[in-house]
Parts: structure tokens; sequence; C-alpha cells
């Protein structure tokens, strides 16, 4: 049982029972305060990329898509790449903090805070595959540690990395159309069949949808059937 906030670092308290006195049960990573800066996606969403549609503007919807989803489907070259996206949470301030404390100042230990919405999301689905989107080796040896991997693991996912990477320019300084018109980075591993699978894609974070349409489609090139992405955080 935790004693401390995995985030704040301030003390938890425990709500005691005889049920949890007989059955003692894993207590939360998070405090109160906490946890509640951490803003669950809920519906009504984008049933591509779990955009929340609430607070969207009209004429940013188009259908049942929110307008950037329907542009991708409207692209030959991109329509049917990504079956769907799955987000949990808003990248709000405080989990563009964890996130910057995670990727940037390599605590791993913070993973663990997703782990369980992970499983959540994840235990009425099956996939043949989980790969996380790499990093290419140069980021890598920045960072000691490939984010979407570690959240993976955090959950108890058993992952595949048939993956690639090429190094490029950061996706946080490239503007959006130069996201959305990024050269293909991605490469699958030789020798590596996934003919007619299922594939799901981890990341940390969803902003245009770029990077898990670049790397769903060299899965798709590669014979996958179906490929959805989990993110944790939708931007």
């Amino acid at each position: 049982m935790h004693e401390y906030c995995l985030f704040c670092h301030q003390p938890l308290t425990h709500k005691l029972s005889w049920r949890t006195l007989i059955f003692p049960q894993p207590g939360p990573l998070l405090c109160e305060d906490c946890r509640t800066q951490l803003e669950k996606i809920t519906p009504p969403v984008c049933p591509k990329c779990s955009r929340p549609l609430a607070k969207l503007d009209a004429s940013y919807v188009e259908g049942a898509l929110c307008l950037d989803c329907a542009r991708w489907e409207q692209d030959p070259e991109w329509a049917g790449v990504l079956d769907e996206n799955i987000s949990l949470y808003t990248y709000n301030d405080f989990c563009k903090e964890i996130f910057t404390r995670f990727k940037f100042r390599g605590d791993y230990a913070l993973a663990a805070i997703f782990a369980d919405g992970i499983k959540e999301v994840l235990k009425s689905r099956t996939f043949d595959c989980i790969v996380p989107v790499p990093l290419s080796p140069e980021r890598l040896s920045e960072r000691l540690f490939n984010q979407a991997e570690a959240l993976a693991r955090a959950a108890g996912l058993e992952t595949a990395n048939i993956l690639h990477r090429v190094h490029a320019e950061k996706q946080s300084k490239k503007t959006r159309a130069g996201r959305i018109h990024q050269a293909q980075t991605f490469y699958m591993e030789k020798d590596i069949s996934i003919e007619g699978r299922s594939v799901l894609l981890v990341d940390d974070i969803y902003t245009t949808g770029s990077t898990v349409r670049h790397a769903a489609k060299v899965l798709r090139e590669a014979g996958a059937r179906k490929i959805v992405s989990l993110t944790v955080a939708r931007s």
C-alpha cells in the first residue's frame, strides 16, 4: 500500500474497514487533489479519435465525426488506415505536468498512474499484437526508455517491438500542418508477418493523430486486418 502520492508526494489517507483489514487492497497512487485534476474523457466523443464533443462548436463536427477525423477519412491516402483511437484523459495542464516529468525528466514510475485506466478500457477487447509506438534510437538514448512501452508494461501488457523509427524533428516542435504532412518515419521489422492480424498501437498523447496514423499505415501495408490505437491523453 502506497503511503505517499506518486505525483505530489503528499501523505495518502486510507479508509480502513473490516473488509480492507481482512482482504487488503492496493491503495491509490494519487492523493485526492491530484486524482480530481485528472480529467477522464466521457461521452459523447468522436468515435474515431475519442475527442470530446460536448464543448466542440457544431461547425467542428461533420456527421458523427469531429472535423479533423472527417478530413482524414476524406483523404484517399489515409481513409481507413486507423480504425479507432481510444484516449483516457484530456490533456489538461495537470496531465501535461505528469507527462513532462514522465517523458522528459525520466520519472518512469509515473507510468503506473495510468495502468488501471488502460486495463479497464481493454478488458473487453482482444488483439493479436500490441505494439508500442517506437522512438528513434537517438531519442531513446536521450530519454533512456520508450514512454509508450513503459505505459503498456505498467498495465501488464505484453508488447511486440515490430515497428522502428528513423530520427526526425521532435513532434512538439512541429506545426499542425508539419505533423500531418511529415515524411514516413516508421518501418517494419524484417521477416515479421502480421497478415490478417488485429493490432493495438500504444502511445502517450494523441494531438493531430498523425503519429498513430503514420505507424498504422505501415502496419496496414504489411497486412494488418484491424488497427486500434490507445493513447493515454487526448489534446
